[in-house]
């Protein structure tokens, strides 16, 4: 069982922020933006590794974020690797799925893995998705209830058949057939893997992994965690100072 955390972007939006830093290790309530992923990744059953996947450009940082890490974490289950894509700026960026399929087809074969954007903050439990995922014998992914049309229009968006399955995402559509949306975390068996690589030669779409996620669920079962609660997308300067205000109050409130 393995964990894949995607890193590898530019964050340009971004900027003067993220012109020379990752977005993922920026400090958010004291501490980086990955550490609250890491932080649930300690509590799954079974997970052996930890792959995060970054650019030539920052992969000096993460380097050193793992050594602190696993310095700060001795008795951790598992180990980090990073993998550095060889990409150098925004213009020659591989894309999140081609950064997969990249990291997926070096390493050793796994039965089932978790995947995610490395710039959310899940404000939700992944343990008890994680353990009726690993009972299962489909791929999972998350559904978060969304009301707002307007944030509806900005992500994608899922479309259920009449038996819960999963049977489209829709990026940024114009008339969103549901109010659930899909942040980027993704509960994968072994078989995506595959059906990946066949993705990556049809299509252009190789950035937003959204659109594999649409592929997928056209091709094998796919079933959603339907979820009423938040997480923090660190996609602008205003998210990232959004998130940084509401987590310190909150540990103001907790201390």
């Amino acid at each position: 069982m393995i964990a894949i955390l995607l890193c590898a972007g530019y964050a340009t939006r971004m900027y003067p922020l993220t012109r020379n830093y990752p977005k993922p290790l920026l400090s958010v309530a004291g501490k980086p933006v990955i550490d609250y992923f890491m932080e649930q990744l300690m509590e799954l059953d079974e997970l052996r590794s930890v792959h995060v996947v970054t650019n030539h450009k920052f992969a000096p940082f993460f380097e050193k974020w793992q050594r602190r890490w696993l310095d700060k974490n001795p008795g951790a289950p598992f180990g980090v690797e990073i993998h550095n894509d060889g990409s150098t700026e925004d213009e020659n960026k591989l894309g999140a799925s081609v950064d997969l399929a990249w990291v997926l087809n070096r390493l050793p074969k796994a039965s089932r893995m978790l995947v995610a954007a490395g710039d959310n903050i899940f404000r939700f439990r992944i343990k008890p998705l994680w353990s009726q995922f690993l009972k299962s014998h489909t791929h999972w992914i998350i559904a978060l209830e969304e009301t707002n049309p307007v944030k509806l229009m900005q992500s994608g968006v899922l479309e259920f058949s009449k038996n819960d399955r999963v049977i489209r995402l829709h990026e940024k559509p114009q008339s969103p057939p549901s109010t659930w949306c899909c942040p980027a975390i993704y509960f994968f068996k072994h078989s995506a893997v595959s059906i990946l690589n066949e993705f990556l030669k049809v299509s252009e779409q190789t950035d937003a992994p959204g659109h594999f996620i649409d592929y997928l669920c056209q091709k094998q079962c796919i079933r959603a965690f339907r979820l009423k609660a938040f997480r923090f997308d660190i996609g602008s300067i205003e998210d990232y100072r959004k998130a940084d205000r509401l987590l310190r109050q909150e540990t103001l409130f907790q201390n």
